[in-house]
């Protein structure tokens, strides 16, 4: 409950506004941020609008929201004739740097940066803007009121326009008071922070994430099924691909079984049968859910099957030539579409060679799909349940088994009166808003095929029978996908605002009945709907687009340049989703042309680390930099964000940017350099492409003054230190710096990274220096450090992992102790300090590491 206005928290607020609108002129601290202010727009101040005694923010946060809340004030606007879209300019800048992040595709987001109004992108989610006259900045995001969103737009003469919408042509406005919140800092990271936390004591319709519990399997190592099978999943394929990395030396302790495991089919087909043979992404997405159990591949399942010495085979080749009569099969259908509007007389050949690959994709099928039985004849128990039940008999380490799901039950949702809901196929209908988004398979599908969406009034009925179902059925957890859809089909219903509200409220119910109220991972879901809307319960979600092995637009130089923007959207959208929800980096082939460029980055992402390697393709000796034996991992205790100087610039094709974000481990910070140069937004052709004049090596520099020590109470601490160890993973240096040294230069070759570990340099004995720097056969050695206590004449450390241990000292220690017992060690001149430390499976691969001078 909120203090009331009268107590003592309130006597400390600030009330003096740091905003000023008059005169057409939008000010901050006195210095004129927009201009040509029209005379409907109007600015209002916190407590003017916010009425925090309803507020549902635990007492602290709210003291905390309080003690700020005069750096913020919402903005509004109004018209004369109510609509269910209004557009309106929130004045005009040029000449001041911005980063803002914008909607390319209607499910994901990334970084653009300009110096004028007019320099945005469409459906842009916020924009961050440098006041260099009082070395400060200003944040505006567009939020909620009532039952509109809205997102700002690129106006002429160097215009900010914001649009408000509902969504439904029923559902109309004219006035708004608080459309957009507007927040300053002289700090850009408190001002993320802060700005998300008065909305969210302003809008009460979500959670920050620090409120929230983090899934399980946020410091695991694990394996999703997409990439290594696409639709083709099945439980064989799942029980090799997962036994493959037992005996690889790797023990994934969470599997994502993703699309593919349920049951749906296509309008005109049998209700009751499930679709056949599905290969690849695409085929799927006009395919509508008939129940909730999984499909019959799964269903079919006997348990055992695969835990005893003549179990089935699995055959790589075969999924390969799967996948190739997949892309064949794709290719035909594209030339019987341009076919059919050209009225070419290649049709009818079109026609018998799409029979034909049909034909050889069903005879690669029938080896591996599982016979058919008559289960009342026998006592075996089947199904999926069966099958978490023999992964968790055989892989003892397997913790969470999630599955995924569409936010709509399928992409094309739930097929009417196959199931008890109450169900109807709605048209799709696109924002004019997204009509400057990239060109989008699943988005054209699923126009195509409309949804089958189940009546908002069954919204918690449709989440429960499928996650009960799930939960019963050995499933720890949801990777729910398509989250956007329902901007789609919200006319009828409300609009946006209230159908989305409804659907993430049965979700959310259903995710803390059946899943431990965090058991979910949010994907496809980049836009402020769902951010303000959504994120009560959900605490992790995907920061970036999918990885994307190879340029599906045919840019062969696409399977280096995809990566780095890959990089790009991760970091910046961390900026804000951070705020709500654990970064999700998203999967990674381990076997890659790339694989140790991402490697790099998931080595620092502070999540969960998981690839999508196909069953037979793997490099083990990469993810062993990565990953402990046991499946856990070295994990940075926050997210990534761009440092200061990444901010408002463009580390994908400026050709002189290397994108740096800063991290922390529990005894120092580490900084990750990464030449995501070679590739970019285009906002002519509207969509990504490769920019191969920019993909070339970049120099740089770096400091340890560019991490954000004070980001985390428990690290702020060692931003004072007066000297830093600093070591470089890739290059294997080791060097010392201050905060007044000069910064270390670097040289970054394309699709490639450096690590720098900043470790607090202590003095011992009265002028020994040492800095444990931790295992360097990791790619993040300082998570390798799990305590570190300094005492009269040394340092007691707990190390996790087996290999090198290396300490910067400036002086040979006495004598070095491993787990009680005395080993050798090296010392040389430079002050590397090195010893061997061995992975003790009975002490989980945490050993006691004692050094004495």
């Amino acid at each position: 409950m909120a203090p009331p206005l009268n107590s003592p928290t309130h006597d400390l607020i600030k009330t003096e506004s740091l905003f000023d609108l008059s005169e057409r002129k939008f000010k901050v601290r006195g210095v004129p941020l927009f201009h040509d202010v029209p005379e409907n727009v109007t600015f209002s101040s916190f407590f003017s609008i916010c009425k925090p005694s309803e507020s549902n923010a635990p007492p602290s946060l709210l003291q905390k929201v309080l003690s700020f809340s005069h750096k913020g004030g919402f903005f509004g606007f109004s018209h004369e004739t109510p609509s269910d879209r209004l557009m309106n300019s929130l004045g005009s800048f040029n000449g001041k740097d911005f980063v803002s992040i914008f909607r390319f595709k209607t499910w994901w987001s990334t970084q653009w940066i300009g110096k004028s109004g007019s320099d945005l992108q469409m459906e842009t989610q916020w924009i961050l803007i440098e006041v260099p006259e009082t070395k400060s900045y200003v944040v505006i995001i567009p939020i909620i009121e009532k039952c509109f969103r809205s997102a700002l737009f690129p106006g002429f003469n160097d215009h900010v326009m914001i649009c408000a919408e509902s969504g439904s042509t029923k559902v109309k406005e004219s006035t708004f008071n608080s459309i957009a919140y507007v927040h300053f800092s002289e700090n850009p990271y408190d001002l993320m922070k802060e700005a998300y936390s008065v909305i969210r004591v302003h809008l009460n319709t979500f959670r920050l994430l620090e409120e929230k519990t983090i899934p399980n399997l946020v410091d695991k190592f694990g394996w999703c099924t997409w990439d290594a099978f696409y639709l083709t999943v099945n439980p064989i394929g799942i029980f090799h691909g997962l036994d493959e990395f037992l005996k690889g030396g790797v023990e994934p302790r969470f599997v994502i079984i993703d699309d593919g495991w349920q049951s749906i089919n296509f309008d005109g087909c049998d209700p009751n049968e499930d679709a056949k043979n599905l290969v690849l992404g695409g085929e799927q997405m006009t395919g509508r859910l008939h129940r909730f159990e999984e499909c019959d591949k799964f269903k079919k399942y006997e348990s055992g099957l695969l835990l005893g010495p003549n179990s089935p085979t699995y055959d790589p080749k075969k999924f390969r030539d799967l996948i190739l009569k997949g892309i064949e099969h794709e290719k035909l259908k594209k030339k019987k579409e341009k076919a059919i509007l050209s009225k070419s007389s290649d049709l009818v050949e079109i026609e018998s060679k799409i029979k034909e690959v049909v034909k050889e994709i069903d005879d690669l099928f029938g080896g591996e799909q599982l016979s058919s039985v008559q289960k009342s004849e026998l006592k075996s128990e089947y199904g999926l349940k069966a099958f978490t039940k023999d992964l968790r008999t055989k892989f003892k380490g397997l913790d969470d088994i999630y599955v995924w799901h569409a936010l709509c039950g399928a992409w094309g949702g739930v097929r009417p009166e196959t199931t008890h809901l109450n169900t109807k196929i709605v048209p799709c209908k696109s924002s004019p808003g997204l009509e400057g988004t990239m060109e989008d398979t699943a988005v054209v599908e699923i126009f195509k095929g409309s949804i089958g969406l189940v009546h908002p009034s069954q919204a918690n009925e449709l989440y429960d029978s499928m996650h009960s179902y799930l939960a019963e059925s050995g499933i720890t957890g949801v990777k729910v996908d398509v989250m956007h859809s329902l901007e789609y089909v919200c006319d009828e219903y409300g609009g946006r605002v209230d159908l989305a509200k409804t659907y993430y409220d049965g979700l959310t119910k259903s995710i803390v009945k059946n899943f431990n109220g965090n058991g979910m991972i949010a994907s496809m879901q980049h836009c402020n709907d769902f951010f303000f809307l959504g994120t009560k319960q959900i605490s992790m979600g995907r920061v970036g687009d999918d990885f994307w092995f190879q340029d599906p637009n045919g840019d062969p130089m696409g399977s280096f340049w995809l990566q780095g923007v890959h990089m790009i959207h991760c970091s910046y959208n961390s900026l804000w989703m951070g705020q709500m929800i654990q970064p999700d980096w998203d999967m990674f082939q381990s076997d890659h042309v790339c694989a140790k460029f991402h490697a790099g980055s998931r080595a620092i992402c502070g999540g969960p680390v998981y690839v999508s390697d196909s069953v037979g393709s793997h490099d083990f000796d990469l993810i062993k930099k990565l990953v402990f034996p046991d499946g856990t991992i070295p994990k940075c205790i926050y997210f990534p964000l761009p440092t200061r100087d990444c901010l408002f610039k463009n580390p994908l094709f400026d050709r002189t940017t290397v994108l740096k974000i800063w991290n922390f481990n529990k005894y120092g910070g580490v900084i990750g350099a990464f030449n995501c140069q070679g590739a970019g937004w285009d906002p002519i052709i509207q969509k990504f492409r490769g920019f191969p004049e920019c993909y070339k090596p970049i120099t740089g520099n770096v400091h340890v003054t560019e991490v954000e020590w004070d980001q985390k109470e428990e690290t702020s601490h060692l931003g004072k230190a007066e000297e830093y160890a600093v070591y470089l993973n890739q290059a294997e240096e080791l060097c010392l710096m201050t905060p007044k040294s000069e910064p270390i230069q670097l040289t970054i070759q394309p699709s490639a990274f450096e690590l720098y570990s900043f470790v607090p340099v202590t003095k011992l004995c009265g002028s020994i220096k040492f800095a444990p720097i931790g295992l360097t056969n990791m790619f993040n050695s300082g998570g390798t450090i799990l305590d570190l206590k300094y005492v009269e004449n040394g340092a007691k450390i707990k190390v996790k992992g087996g290999g090198t241990f290396l300490a910067y000292s400036s002086e040979s220690p006495k004598q070095v102790q491993l787990n009680g017992t005395e080993v050798d060690f090296e010392w040389l001149g430079d002050g590397k300090l090195c010893t061997n430390v061995p992975w003790i499976e009975e002490a989980c691969g945490v050993s006691d590491l004692e050094i004495f001078f």
